[in-house]
């Protein structure tokens, strides 16, 4: 099975250049995408989820799915009802169970004096394979202008997915943006979970494009179970972001 996860940052870097993106990757199974916005047109020109609207595209899930006719698409907002996280999956295949679950405050919680600090949410969809069920989890995590360093929420916020993941109980993939340097206690807490981190495994230096121009290079990660039989891992160089998207083929 193939999996791309990609913060597509609104669509900020040109929503052709995003779409050709998806139009050259037909053969992934699974899309994991942050940064997603469907609606939210009464907002541009202004701020909204800690963002400038200038750039953003709003009907994200309308033109993506226009070229992913082959997909059905899970919209699984965290800020209001039309920006969060999406997965787009095959058709061909079986979703026994797709969902999310608030990892951080809960469900409509955001800040006026802190735009970004609004809830956040852990999406999920459990599919059928030949052998057995695998459920794929994909997260945008919370944001912070004091930088991707541990803090008592972002610690929280790992506790709280990794009680989840534990309590689905299958073999699983879980990926997205962790907004989190690779040192933090709040990142080890899933290697000491027992899940293998991708990006440290396979020496992944930068998951950053040329769009990014701040020294912190890391902010996208890729964990498996134990269970998980990694064919490939490695981050594509299309600069359709200001993130490089993921790309894992397992089992």
């Amino acid at each position: 099975m193939k999996l791309i996860s990609l913060n597509t940052w609104g669509a900020k870097a040109g929503t052709e250049n995003l779409l050709s993106f998806f139009k050259k990757h037909t053969d992934i199974d699974v899309f994991c995408l942050q940064e997603v916005w469907e609606g939210g047109h009464e907002n541009a020109g202004k701020v909204a989820a800690g963002r400038p609207m200038t750039g953003i595209n709003h009907a994200m899930i309308t033109d993506i799915g226009a070229v992913l006719k082959n997909y059905a698409v899970y919209f699984r907002p965290h800020f209001k009802d039309y920006f969060g996280v999406a997965i787009f999956v095959k058709k061909a295949l079986i979703v026994q169970e797709e969902g999310d679950i608030f990892v951080y405050k809960e469900k409509g919680y955001f800040s006026e004096g802190e735009l970004a600090d609004h809830a956040r949410n852990l999406q999920y969809i459990t599919l059928e394979t030949n052998k057995g069920l695998r459920t794929i989890f994909n997260v945008h995590a919370l944001w912070t202008s004091v930088g991707k360093i541990d803090t008592p929420d972002r610690l929280l916020q790992s506790d709280n997915i990794i009680q989840f993941i534990q309590s689905i109980n299958n073999p699983f993939v879980l990926c997205g943006d962790f907004n989190l340097r690779p040192d933090t206690a709040s990142l080890k807490k899933f290697e000491a979970g027992g899940m293998k981190n991708l990006i440290k495994e396979f020496g992944i230096t930068s998951t950053r494009s040329t769009f990014y121009d701040k020294e912190e290079r890391f902010a996208d990660y890729a964990f498996v179970s134990p269970e998980i039989t990694v064919k490939e891992f490695k981050v594509l160089p299309d600069e359709v972001s200001d993130h490089l998207a993921l790309y894992l083929d397992f089992e």
